[in-house]
């Protein structure tokens, strides 16, 4: 895992958050969630200054990031690329959309563009299961999509 350096108005802004819940260890959770929003993702720097603030152990904390889907510890994309792979979505092809995704941005799942620009993921089901497959771009959804769509969409974010 790369060492990062957080500049002090960044911990700064750490700390201030983990005040405003009390620095109790029950709103982990909530401290989380507005971490990320502050840094885009949370990555080992992030982690132990929070577990610090709340008096927990940095696995705990660890723990709770990767427990939970919504957290990350890697940069995202400029633009997120989520492809569902949930079963109405992974019957009618998904797939096949997804190797398309990583094929013509050549990253894997998890991973994100050299430029910075876009990140993929996979999940298990937005709700839309009537539009399968689906696929999200930052909060663009895109349904009924097929491997041959796929560079089509990518080049609306050029």
């Amino acid at each position: 895992m790369t060492k990062i350096t957080l500049a002090k108005c960044k911990v700064d802004e750490l700390v201030q958050l983990c005040e405003r819940h009390g620095n109790q260890p029950g709103e982990l959770i909530n401290i989380l969630h507005e971490a990320q929003e502050l840094h885009g993702y949370l990555p080992r720097e992030v982690q132990e200054i929070i577990a610090r603030q709340l008096n927990i152990p940095v696995s705990k904390v660890y723990g709770v990031v990767t427990f939970y889907s919504f957290f990350t510890m890697t940069p995202k994309g400029e633009h997120p690329i989520s492809v569902c792979m949930g079963t109405a979505c992974y019957v009618r092809g998904a797939e096949k959309v997804l190797d398309e995704f990583k094929r013509i941005l050549k990253i894997e799942v998890g991973e994100t563009t050299p430029d910075g620009k876009f990140s993929l993921s996979s999940l298990r089901c937005v709700g839309a299961c009537g539009l399968a497959p689906v696929v999200l771009i930052g909060e663009k959804v895109y349904g009924r999509v097929t491997p041959a769509e796929v560079e089509k969409i990518l080049k609306e974010f050029n």
